[in-house]
C-alpha cells in the first residue's frame, strides 16, 4: 500500500511538471533539467521566474508551486518510511546487498511475489515477471521475440530502473555488472538493461530462498 502510494505522488508530481513546462512552451519558455536538491526546488525557481513575465503565468505559478512543493515533501516523506521498513526487515537488507537494488526495489519484489516457494527454480521469476522473450514456433520455424511483459509492470520498471543504475552508476566490481557491461558493448545499452532486469531478479530469487547475501565474486545463474 504504501509503495503505491509513494508511486501515485511521484506520478501526480511528473503530471504537474509535464503540464508546466507544456504551458510555458506556449510562451515560448523552455524550463532547463532540474535535479533532486531541496526537493525540486529548481523546478520551483524556473516557475517563479516564468511567472514573473507574464501576468497569467504568475497566477499559475501561485497556484502550483505549493502544491509542487507539497507533493515534493509527501514523496520524500514516504521514502523515509519506505527506508525505515527496509531496514527493519531482514530480508530487505539482505536483497539490498544485490549491487542497484535499493529499499524500494527490496520491498516492491518481497510484496509482489510474496512467498518465495511459490517457484520450483529462482530463474522461473524472470517468466513470471514478463522478463523472458516471447516464442514463436510454427513447424521449423522456432524464433524469440520481445519480452512478453505479462507479469507486474510497477515491479519491472523497478527492476529495469535497478539495472540501469547497475550498468551507469555502480562501480564497485562484481561478476554481475561485469556481465552486464559486457552485454552493453556487444547488444546495446537497452538489451543489456532488460536483460540484466531477469538477471536481478534471479539473483535476488536466490537470496531469498538460501537465506544469503550478495556475493560480488560468485558466478552467475544461467
Amino acid at each position: 500500500m504504501l509503495i503505491g502510494a509513494r508511486e501515485r505522488l511521484i506520478r501526480m508530481r511528473k503530471d504537474l511538471e509535464a503540464h508546466v513546462r507544456g504551458v510555458l512552451k506556449v510562451f515560448g519558455i523552455c524550463m532547463g533539467s532540474v535535479g533532486r536538491a531541496n526537493l525540486r526546488q529548481g523546478f520551483r525557481d524556473q516557475f517563479a521566474e516564468a511567472g514573473q513575465t507574464n501576468p497569467a503565468l504568475g497566477v499559475m505559478a501561485d497556484m502550483f508551486i505549493p502544491i509542487h512543493r507539497a507533493l515534493c515533501a509527501a514523496a520524500e516523506a514516504m521514502d523515509e518510511d519506505l527506508r525505515l521498513i527496509a531496514r527493519q526487515s531482514g530480508l530487505a537488507r539482505r536483497l539490498m546487498t544485490v549491487p542497484g537494488v535499493g529499499p524500494v526495489m527490496a520491498l516492491s519484489f518481497i510484496a509482489t511475489l510474496d512467498n518465495a516457494g511459490r517457484f520450483r527454480r529462482s530463474r522461473d521469476v524472470g517468466a513470471f515477471l514478463g522478463l523472458t522473450p516471447r516464442r514463436h514456433q510454427s513447424g521449423d520455424m522456432d524464433l524469440s521475440g520481445r519480452i512478453s511483459k505479462c507479469g507486474d509492470r510497477d515491479l519491472r520498471r523497478l527492476l529495469y530502473s535497478a539495472a540501469t543504475s547497475l550498468i551507469t552508476q555502480v562501480r564497485k566490481p562484481s561478476q554481475l555488472r561485469a556481465w552486464a557491461k559486457k552485454l552493453q558493448d556487444r547488444k546495446g545499452f537497452k538489451k543489456a538493461a532488460v536483460a540484466a532486469s531477469r538477471k536481478l531478479a534471479v539473483v535476488m530469487m536466490c537470496i531469498w530462498r538460501d537465506g544469503t547475501v550478495f556475493e560480488p565474486e560468485k558466478k552467475l545463474i544461467t
